[in-house]
Parts: C-alpha cells; sequence; structure tokens
C-alpha cells in the first residue's frame, strides 16, 4: 500500500489566499492605466510571496533591444539601478521568462554572480561591476513570470523573496494569472490615457497638409542595431539640443511621459511583430520640464528574410489640438472624465503613499488622506489584533472616547468589526436599521450612533488577519459592486503596508532602545563642569549608529570628558560603541593620564579586527587649576569658546584613528578661564555631500561666537548662589544645543552619517575652598597632618569630618614615611566630597593586602578602604598622588574602624 500524503495545511491555506487574490484582479476597473498597472501588480505579487519588492521590464522596442526597467517598488535605488538594461537573451531570470514564456525562480546569490561585469559595462555603469559583491540573506531567490500580450511576452515581472521555498502550486497560478492580467490591462492600454482623441488620418503625409513641413519630424529606426536617423523638426518637437541626440532609440524613449510609457512600447513592439503600422498619441516630457502631445506614425519595413529591418516614419506636436478639444467637449462629458482622473489620481496617490510608508502613523495618515476622499467618507478606524482584542492605532472622525471603547470589545462579541477577521471577508452595512437589525448589541455603541453607513473591512497580510479597517459614512449609502470590489482591494494594500510597518516600528523601537541602553541616560551634575547633549541620528532608518559622548567624574574635582564615532552603521557598530564606552570608563577610573588611556583604547579597536576603526577625543579638566589636557585620535578639535565670546579650536595634531593609530599620541595642555565652554561634536554635525568639514567648523565657530552671550546670560547675577548658578546655566546650555541643532542641521543635509553634540561649562574651585601644606620626612609629619587637618575643618565648619580625616592623612602620611620618598604635601579640597589628598616622589602603587593575624604591619589601607567614601591612585608630573573622598556629613559610625579589630587613638599615639 502506498503512503497516504497530508497537504500541509499552511499550503491550503496560502492556495486558498491565491485563489482570493486571482477573484480581486477582476474587481479592478479601467481606473489603473499603464505604469499605475504595473505598480498594482508588482504590489499583488510582492504581497503574494511576502517579497522584499519587486520591478517590471518591457520589451524594449525591436527584436535586439532586450528589457528595459519600467518601475520599481520596495528595492533600494544602489540595487535597481543593475537593472535598468539587461540582454534579453541572457541567464537573469526576467530575461530568462521573457524568453521562455513561464515562471522562472533563481537565488539571488547565483543571479547577482550572473550580472555582467566586462570592462566596458563596468565602465559606463560603476554600479554594475559591484553587482556580484551584493550581499543577500541565505534562501534569497528572485521569481519572475512573463507579462503576456496577445502576441506573447511583452515584458516580466520579478519579486525578490527571502523566502527558501519555492512556491506553492496556488502561488504559481496567482503569478501566471497575474501576468496575463497585467499583460492584457497593457494592451488594452495601447490607446492615449484618458483625454480627447484625435481622428485618425488615413495617411501620416496629408494628416495635417495645412502644417508647415519642416515642423513635421521623419524618423528611420534601425530595429537591430537601435540607430535612429531623423531631421531637425524631431530635435525641436521632443525639445533636445543638437548636440544632445546620441542617435539611440533608448533616448528617444527616454522623452516619453513615464505613465506612457510602458502601453507606448507594447504597442511598438506588437506592430513589430505583426507588420501592422504603428499609430499613437503620447505625451512627451522635454529636458527644459516642458510637455506636450505628438502624434507618432512608422511603418516597419522588412529585409529579404521577411524580418523586421527598419521602422521609418513621421511625429509632430498635437497640442494646440487637444487643448481645443478640451475646450469643446460636453460639461457632462468633461465632469465625468475628471472624476474618473480625480478617482484615478487618489489610487495613484495611495498606491504610492502605502509604497512609501515607512511606519504605522504614515500608512494611517495615507489612508486617511487618500481612501476617505476617494469615497466621501468622514471616518476611518486602523486596529491591530493583539490576542483576543483589537488596538487601534490610528483613527480620524472618532471622539477619543469612542476608541477607548473599541479597545474594550473581544472578538468573542461577535460586532463587525471582529467578525470580518473570522470570516476573512468584508462586511458591508448601509444604514443605521440595517447595523441594529444585523446587530443588536450594537444599538447604545457610539461607534455606530454618530455614523450612518460602514464598510468593515479585513487586514489580510501573507495569509493571516493582522487588524480591522473601518470605513464610515455620515449618510446612509448603498454600495455598488465596484465600491465594494475597490474597498476590498485597497483593504489588501493598506494590510501589507500595515504590517511592513508594524515590523519596521517594532525593529526601530528596539533599535532605539538599544541606542539609548548605550549612550547616557543623564550627565552627571558635577561641581567642576555643567554639561548638555544631543544625539542626532541620521534619519529614519532602523541602524544605530556609533556616536556616542561621556562625562566621567575623576577625583579632586577633575572630569574626563570623551567624545568618539565608530566608524559605519548597524548593531556591530552599535555594539563597538558600547565596548570602546566602557573601556574608556574602565580606564579613567585607573587615572591614566590622556594619552596613555588612547593607547589602550587603540589596542581595544585593533584586537576587534582590520575593519573596525573609531575616532576619539579624550580631555580631562582639573577644576583646581582650571587645566585641561586633551589628546585626539582622527577626531575634529573641541570648540573652546572664552566668555567674551570668542571661539577658537586647539591647534594640534590629529593623530590617525583608533585602530589604524601608531602612539604615543600627542597631547595639547591649556589654561580655561572661569566659565569657559568646551563644544565637542561629531564629523556628521560639521560635515555632509555638500560641506567640507573645516567649512562646517567656521559655521559652528560663527554659531556660537553669536548665541553663547544667551547660553551664558545671567551667570554674574548667581555668583553668590552656586546652586541657583548651575541650575540656570544647565538650562542656557539646553537652549545653546537646541539652537545648535537648528542652525547646523539645515547645512548637513545630503549627509547619511549620525551626530553628536556634547557642550560643557567649566567652573573654577574657589581658592577658599582649597588647603596645601608641605611635611617633612620625618615621623613627625603624620602629628602635622593631623594638625593642619583639624584646623582646616574648624574653619571650614565641618568638624564633624575631623576624626575620620585625622586618621586618612595620618595614615597615608604615615605610609609615605615608611615606603616611600619625598617631597611630602597634604591637600584638602572642599567641594561636594572632602577630599584629601597626600603625594610624593615615588611611582610606586600601594595595594591593599589580607594580613594575617600575627602580622605587625600591612592593615593600614585596609583602614582607609573602611572609612573613605572613595580612595585610589594616580600619577603626577614628580610621582603619585594617594586621595580619599568623604561625604560632607558625619559617617555613620559603623564605618569606623572598631570592628577591624584596630585602637583608632591607639594607631594615632604610635605615629
Amino acid at each position: 500500500m502506498g503512503e497516504r500524503r497530508t497537504q500541509d495545511p499552511q499550503i491550503m491555506w496560502t492556495d486558498l489566499v491565491s485563489e482570493e487574490r486571482k477573484r480581486l484582479l477582476t474587481a479592478v476597473g479601467d481606473d489603473l492605466r499603464g505604469i499605475e498597472v504595473l505598480r498594482f501588480a508588482i504590489q499583488q505579487a510582492v504581497a503574494e510571496l511576502a517579497g522584499l519588492g519587486g520591478m517590471v521590464h518591457l520589451g524594449s522596442p525591436g527584436y535586439g533591444g532586450g528589457l528595459r526597467l519600467a518601475v520599481t517598488s520596495g528595492l533600494p535605488p544602489a540595487f535597481t539601478r543593475v537593472w535598468e538594461r539587461i540582454d534579453g537573451n541572457g541567464p537573469l531570470a526576467p530575461a530568462r521568462a521573457f524568453r521562455d514564456g513561464g515562471f522562472v525562480r533563481v537565488p539571488m546569490a547565483k543571479l547577482t554572480g550572473e550580472m555582467p561585469e566586462d570592462g566596458a559595462t563596468a565602465s559606463r555603469r560603476p554600479d554594475r561591476a559591484a553587482a556580484g559583491s551584493w550581499s543577500w540573506p541565505v534562501g534569497t531567490a528572485m521569481a519572475a513570470v512573463p507579462l503576456l500580450g496577445p502576441g506573447g511576452p511583452i515584458g516580466t515581472l520579478s519579486i525578490v523573496t527571502i523566502s527558501p521555498h519555492e512556491p506553492s502550486a496556488g502561488q504559481r497560478a496567482f503569478l501566471d494569472t497575474l501576468g496575463r492580467w497585467t499583460g492584457e490591462r497593457l494592451n488594452r492600454s495601447t490607446a492615449p490615457p484618458p483625454g480627447p482623441a484625435l481622428p485618425e488620418p488615413e495617411q501620416p503625409t496629408d494628416a495635417h497638409p495645412q502644417q508647415d513641413p519642416q515642423e513635421v519630424g521623419t524618423w528611420d529606426w534601425n530595429i537591430w542595431t537601435g540607430d535612429v536617423i531623423w531631421n531637425d523638426a524631431m530635435l525641436t518637437l521632443l525639445g533636445l539640443g543638437p548636440g544632445t541626440f546620441d542617435g539611440r532609440i533608448e533616448t528617444w524613449m527616454g522623452t516619453i511621459h513615464p505613465e506612457d510609457l510602458p502601453w507606448v512600447l507594447s504597442d511598438i513592439d506588437e506592430a513589430i511583430r505583426t507588420g501592422r503600422m504603428h499609430s499613437t498619441e503620447y505625451r512627451v516630457c522635454r529636458p527644459d520640464g516642458t510637455s506636450g502631445w505628438v502624434r507618432v506614425r512608422g511603418r516597419p519595413e522588412f529585409d529579404e528574410n521577411g524580418e523586421p529591418a527598419h521602422m521609418v516614419g513621421t511625429l509632430w506636436n498635437v497640442t494646440k489640438t487637444h487643448d481645443v478639444l478640451e475646450t469643446v467637449m460636453e460639461p457632462q462629458t468633461r465632469n465625468a472624465e475628471r472624476a474618473s482622473v480625480a478617482r484615478a489620481s487618489h489610487i495613484r496617490q495611495l498606491t504610492r503613499a502605502l509604497a512609501e510608508a515607512v511606519a504605522v502613523r504614515d500608512v494611517v495618515d495615507a489612508a486617511a488622506d487618500h481612501i476617505l476622499p476617494l469615497f466621501g467618507a468622514s471616518g476611518l478606524i486602523l486596529a491591530f489584533l493583539e490576542g483576543d482584542r483589537l488596538r487601534p492605532v490610528g483613527f480620524t472622525g472618532y471622539p477619543t472616547e469612542v476608541i477607548e471603547q473599541v479597545t474594550q470589545m473581544p472578538a468573542s462579541w461577535g460586532l463587525p468589526i471582529t467578525g470580518v477577521l473570522r470570516e476573512h471577508s468584508p462586511i458591508f452595512i448601509s444604514s443605521l436599521e440595517e447595523c441594529i437589525e444585523s446587530y443588536p448589541m450594537t444599538a447604545d455603541l457610539p461607534v455606530v450612533g454618530d455614523k450612518q453607513a460602514w464598510a468593515f473591512l479585513p487586514l489580510i497580510a501573507s495569509g493571516r488577519p493582522v487588524g480591522s479597517c473601518v470605513v464610515s459614512f455620515t449618510d446612509p449609502r448603498q454600495f455598488t459592486g465596484e465600491e465594494r470590489n475597490l474597498l476590498t482591494t485597497l483593504s489588501g494594500l493598506v494590510a501589507q503596508a500595515m504590517e511592513r510597518a508594524r515590523l519596521y516600528d517594532r525593529e526601530h523601537t528596539r533599535a532605539q532602545e538599544l541606542q539609548r541602553g548605550l549612550l547616557p541616560r543623564e550627565l552627571p551634575d558635577l561641581p567642576a563642569v555643567t554639561a548638555a547633549a544631543r544625539y542626532l541620528p541620521a534619519g529614519k532608518d532602523m541602524e544605530v549608529g556609533g556616536d556616542w559622548y561621556d562625562v566621567i567624574p575623576l577625583s579632586a574635582d577633575r572630569v574626563a570628558i570623551v567624545i568618539g564615532d565608530v566608524m559605519g552603521h548597524g548593531v556591530t557598530e552599535a555594539a563597538t560603541m558600547g565596548r570602546l564606552r566602557t573601556a574608556v570608563r574602565t580606564l579613567a577610573d585607573l587615572e591614566l593620564p590622556p594619552d596613555e588611556l588612547l593607547t589602550h583604547l587603540n589596542d581595544v579597536v585593533s584586537d576587534l579586527g582590520d575593519d573596525f576603526y573609531a575616532t576619539c577625543l579624550y580631555l580631562v579638566y582639573d577644576a583646581t587649576t582650571r587645566s585641561c589636557v586633551l589628546t585626539r585620535a582622527g577626531h575634529p578639535p573641541p570648540a573652546v569658546v572664552h566668555p567674551d565670546g570668542s571661539v577658537h579650536f586647539p591647534d594640534a595634531d590629529p593623530n590617525s584613528p583608533l585602530g589604524a593609530a601608531t602612539p604615543p599620541f600627542d597631547t595639547v595642555r591649556m589654561e580655561l578661564p572661569e566659565g569657559s565652554l568646551l563644544v565637542l561634536y561629531t564629523d556628521g554635525l560639521v560635515e555632509s555631500a555638500t560641506l567640507d568639514i573645516d567649512q562646517g567648523m567656521a559655521h559652528l565657530a560663527r554659531t556660537l561666537s553669536s548665541t553663547v552671550s544667551g547660553a551664558l546670560c545671567g551667570h554674574e547675577d548667581h555668583a553668590t548662589t552656586p546652586d541657583a548658578t548651575r541650575l540656570h546655566c544647565a538650562e542656557c546650555l539646553e537652549s545653546l544645543c537646541d539652537t545648535l541643532v537648528t542652525t547646523l542641521l539645515p547645512v548637513r543635509q545630503g549627509t547619511a552619517d549620525d551626530a553628536a553634540l556634547l557642550v560643557v561649562r567649566t567652573h573654577a574651585l574657589p581658592k577658599d575652598d582649597m588647603a596645601t601644606w608641605p611635611l617633612p620626612e620625618h615621623p613627625k609629619a603624620a602629628g602635622e597632618a593631623r594638625e593642619h587637618v583639624r584646623t582646616q575643618l574648624s574653619a571650614w565648619h565641618l568638624d564633624d569630618l575631623s576624626m575620620t580625616t585625622e586618621l586618612l592623612a595620618s595614615e597615608l602620611v604615615g605610609n609615605v614615611v615608611r615606603h616611600a620618598k619625598g617631597p611630602i604635601h597634604l591637600r584638602l579640597l572642599r567641594s561636594n566630597v572632602l577630599t584629601c589628598e597626600v603625594s610624593d616622589g615615588s611611582l610606586t602603587t600601594p595595594r591593599i593586602r589580607r594580613a594575617a593575624d600575627t602580622d605587625e604591619g600591612g592593615r593600614g589601607l585596609q583602614l582607609v578602604s573602611a572609612i573613605a567614601h572613595r580612595w585610589g591612585t594616580r600619577f603626577t608630573d614628580s610621582g603619585k598622588c594617594i586621595w580619599t573622598e568623604q561625604p560632607l556629613v558625619c559617617p555613620s559610625p559603623a564605618l569606623l574602624p572598631e570592628q577591624s579589630g584596630l585602637d583608632l587613638y591607639d594607631l594615632l599615639d604610635d605615629e
């Protein structure tokens, strides 16, 4: 017995959806013409295969003309430019479908490898030479079907799909039907678009006997070579200069209006195949921006083998005749024509808007702007299905409380807005009475009460329901068959756009969360600096950038300020940025000088691989000396703004970017007056495709000079209230950031780079908050240190900290006397914390070690660590400095060292 096979339910469902789509094709009226037919066909095919996008090629006139790209949707221009003209006898999927007259599917990896890369082609179109390097996910393929006219294929429809599986039988059947339907529509459109028709002359030579012969163009086209010979009148009629026509048929075809091009090419191709006269009218778009109507007649000529070799004919201007006929048309005819044109225009605009929609909000706006006026509707609701409920994502013509009530409606209620999802078919209700009779539970619902007619439409994408669409009307309405079919068809377009936009919004939200997680959520409030920052993404795309910044507090009222830019965009670059920011914070905690820190950071980037590069600027500001030390690796210099408004950029070697640099890094030291500004930025803020970085920096300097006085206003008036000063200046810096962004953003139009901006105002530590003493290299130095601490803290009214600070200073000085060398200095700093520093001339680094119970020493740093809030070591030009920090409140008794087994007073007496 043979094995019993059961068809996959998913395939059965897919085939069922395909059958529904085939029925929808019959519902499309004659409003779609020419290029709009092609756009509609692409969208239906993309929806059927859940593809990325598609394109249509038409057979260029003549047997040797190949295939010419007519329209694309959903594919990037960098990709479609490679497919503008392909060889009809070549191996590519569109060409094979055109020749074979049937369905073709080819993996993209193989397809792009077959793109031509000969020298002539590559030199003419550089992007073709790179076609083979286009990267596609595994399983991506191109499916192509021919567009069949009465005489055979007239073009091809190609879809790029990410599915690794062959289309089902139902999908294949739909694509074949779509190809025939599109070809028939194009053949049906081989007449001028809606407008007045001209009488057909019997002979081209006597069509307009009164017309000046010099205004009639004559032409001779070699069908096999594509060369065209014509008179000067052709140049005038088509608006081409004598030196601009290259004698090629492609140049002539390029003057045809894009909406007329499909049916013109189809008519020429049919005339060549059948040997009949080619006679038509179409619109031309001249290079100077003008347009008009022309009439063309051509007769094919055959060689000795009976094959078409040439086509010769005439062309003349009929724009005036069209204008005259427009004015004498009957008003009713003109009104009907205008209504038809208006409806076709709305459908074209809706199709275009949905194709260009990126986010869900864009889809809602497109539907509201084009569907409502198309039918004269007054209300629209778009809702996603989430679990057992609908979540409205956009609405118009309804109050908010109605939308909130829709949110609370379970799908199990059986209301029409949810019932369409179960039945997968629309529901049309023509009056309030019909609604209440069919759905009694809706009588008290406001979603029903203020409307009189409704079209409830399911949103079906890739064979599954994703939500509902409600189009409502203020007055009762009898829906015609054409309106029902059109609404159903448009709901399919909206569903595909909604599903695509929902995926975009979801990924975009994740990208934004990733970006926010990698950048500081807020900048620290420090006594030494006040800072504000902005991150400027390049555009709407979902890719995160590699720009970053940070403000890192160091010891002794010193602050590290850093900004960097990882070259490239994407998750990999964002992850690299996160690594570098973490590495910088770790290295900054080690109190490394800027040049040494960048040396270590260069090693980190180099270890990531040869394809990773980053720029970075790292500086350290010391509020006790108002000095600044900076180092940069391939990064633009900071703008330094002095209190008088003058702006300058430190002149220093930028070094090479991280990953390509060779240490050591050059450093710059400078002194900043109180209240100076440091403006750090990435190149995306001052550089674009139309603006080099020097011009951008000059523009930044002018903007800073003219606005900095406003940003710093009032700080002198608050000099006696430091807290109010910092708050006020923070607001000023935020305003300054907004001004810089607003001013510089228009200049950087055209850039694809992100940008980061960090504005920092520096503050000097008052001299009254600093105290320094030299100490002798003698055991008595510890006692002197305690005396200095006791006296100074009493003067600062910090007596509660005296005991712990004396102990810290005594222990640190005692360690210097025992284990290091002079000169010895003690310094106290009062800011938001109390800092106690002991510096010496030794380069040895003290470390905490675990002392045994019988050891007589080794517990000093344990004591320091137990008492101090923070402590550490940094190297100086003359040696090292050991520092401790304590909050400006009395520490809890639990923090004192009695529990460690040490006697505080015994320790002080021993010293």
